[in-house]
């Protein structure tokens, strides 16, 4: 099964080398989708270092389109049966993709989150994000009842067919309040499974901001009363 990695970059020129390395050393048949996303440091040098490769395409950005455009830029070519979000931080381990997928296979699932909640080794930055990914993941399964445990996590494996009707107009952050509201919708069961995560700080890059997360409570509300054929999803065998 082939798994298409998106991989959006800005300016993670201190992580970059090590994050497409292991990614791309997986024993999985994969493609990888960098999106360079305008960044100013040696990020693309970095990038370009590893090309050609026949599993690397890379989408060079002359500005900063934020992350929900970068996804969106890369999910247009993405060839794989699923399609996951790859950060260019090290905060999470990419070897978990082999045990999502297997989930995805034994189950028949359609969408697989890996869950830092459950995971017993799983750390925080800070406490406002501790408090700020629970508030987020109440608020999602009181307005769509898809029972998670992780709303605000990267490791979101979804059919891509199925990501590609989700219809997705985030920007910036919106993407993963966006995914759980269309899915939500869409009644297609998120299936999760533990996965390791090492938060890194602000002084290490960082972006995340409070604002964000208000932004992510506005974008669950608005997609819980938007009209359904704007994003419904039909699913095939």
């Amino acid at each position: 099964m082939l798994l298409t990695v998106i991989m959006p970059l800005y300016n993670e020129e201190r992580t970059a080398a090590e994050i497409i390395s292991r990614v791309l050393s997986l024993p999985l048949d994969l493609e990888l989708i960098i999106v360079n996303n305008g960044s100013t440091d040696r990020t693309k040098e970095i990038i370009h270092g590893f090309a050609p490769r026949s599993n690397l395409r890379i989408i060079d950005k002359d500005r900063n389109i934020g992350k929900g455009d970068a996804i969106i830029d890369g999910l247009r070519s993405a060839r794989g049966e699923f399609t996951v979000i790859q950060d260019g931080d090290l905060e999470y381990a990419p070897e978990d993709f082999e045990r999502m997928i297997k989930l995805a296979q034994d189950k028949g699932a359609l969408a697989v989150f890996g869950s830092r909640i459950r995971h017993p080794e799983s750390g925080i930055s800070y406490q406002r994000y501790l408090w700020g990914g629970k508030l987020l993941t109440v608020v999602a399964n009181f307005l769509f009842r898809v029972n998670i445990t992780d709303e605000s996590t990267c490791y979101k494996m979804i059919r891509t067919d199925i990501m590609k009707q989700l219809n997705l107009q985030c920007r910036r952050f919106e993407f993963c309040p966006e995914v759980v509201a269309k899915l939500g919708r869409n009644k297609i069961k998120i299936h999760e499974i533990p996965v390791a995560y090492h938060p890194r700080k602000f002084e290490e890059g960082k972006k995340i901001r409070w604002i964000d997360g208000l932004e992510a409570v506005w974008t669950l509300i608005k997609y819980r009363f938007q009209p359904l054929a704007r994003f419904a999803v039909k699913k095939s065998e």
